[in-house]
């Protein structure tokens, strides 16, 4: 039998900026900071995204600045 080893420590979740899609039945979504457009188009459906916020583990994006806050 396998038995997968549990995680030491838990995840740190914060509230992450990211862009949803703005179609109810698409449930596209993207972290802002790993986006190459200002306002990007869903990858799935091609729809626009709205800006809205996640909580969600904290990832490093090491090719880029974070992008700053738009209202």
């Amino acid at each position: 039998m396998y038995f997968r080893k549990k995680q030491d420590e838990e995840l740190v979740k914060e509230s992450i900026a990211v862009w949803t899609c703005e179609q109810e039945e698409c449930k596209g979504w993207m972290r802002d900071n790993f986006s190459f457009e200002d306002v990007p188009t869903c990858p799935i459906c091609s729809s626009p995204m709205k800006r809205d916020t996640k909580l969600l583990p904290v990832l490093a994006n090491p090719t880029g600045e974070p992008k700053p806050e738009t209202p």
